[in-house]
């Protein structure tokens, strides 16, 4: 018959002890005899506790007393050692607490600076203003071959008129809007377009071109007003007006 030999047992382990579970473990134990305002001063370990004495051994308002002893039979030794050894902290009944007050002076804010005065900005000038400015410097550079030109005339009364991408009415004219609006005061109907009106009349020479024909490149259409001038109507942010020709090839069209 074999026989097994008994294995040794060995404990859990468990987590090391210390003062303050000893104290945590009393002072829970001893909770239910502890009133509101009794108090209980320990040191173990660094550490110290307070609770609440109760209320008949509170001593009487002005007068001094000593503080009940409290119950530490449920201390550990080294708790109970570290409570006798903890000094004692006593304040007179008639203590009194004093502070140094730091000196200074309020000063009132200083009146605010008074705001500027708004810059009224001049007015803005009209645009009809705008336009007889345009139309009087424009007019001092008008050709001698307006005065007696029946096209020319009538062009020449919307100098300084904005252009404008599609306009046909002194409000704001296109280059081709320009043309076909100044002949059709004079009774004559252009095309709409720059194209359809070089093709609404006879090409001529430069040699034989006269103020009031039209002046067409591509893309563009203007009046010639004689010498090397023209009038049209540009280009956006531009105005009707009297210039050289810029063109280095035009197309010179009589129409009627």
């Amino acid at each position: 018959m074999t026989e097994s030999p008994q294995r040794a047992r060995h404990r859990a382990a468990r987590r090391p002890l210390t003062p303050l579970d000893d104290f945590a473990n009393a002072a829970t134990g001893s909770l239910q005899t502890v009133g509101r305002r009794s108090a209980v001063v320990a040191a173990s370990g660094g550490l110290i506790m307070t609770m609440a004495l109760p209320a008949s051994a509170a001593p009487a308002d002005g007068q001094a007393g000593n503080l009940p002893a409290v119950d530490v039979a449920a201390l550990t030794a080294k708790a109970r050692e570290a409570l006798a050894t903890s000094p004692a902290v006593t304040v007179p009944v008639d203590a009194a607490w004093t502070f140094d007050a730091v000196e200074f002076t309020v000063e009132a804010n200083p009146e605010p600076e008074p705001e500027p005065e708004p810059v009224r900005a001049a007015p803005a000038a009209s645009r009809s203003s705008e336009r007889t400015t345009s139309s009087a410097a424009a007019t001092a550079s008008v050709p001698q071959s307006v005065s007696g030109n029946a096209v020319l005339e009538v062009a020449a009364r919307y100098v300084g008129t904005p252009y404008v991408s599609g306009g046909t009415t002194p409000s704001g004219f296109d280059c081709s809007g320009f043309t076909s609006y100044v002949y059709a005061q004079l009774g004559i109907t252009l095309p709409r377009t720059s194209t359809a009106q070089k093709a609404a009349g006879t090409i001529v020479s430069r040699a034989d071109a006269r103020p009031g024909d039209l002046v067409w490149s591509p893309g563009h259409i203007g009046i010639y007003a004689g010498g090397n001038q023209m009038i049209d109507s540009p280009r956006p942010g531009k105005t009707v007006q009297f210039r050289a020709m810029w063109q280095s090839n035009p197309v010179f069209i009589r129409v009627g």
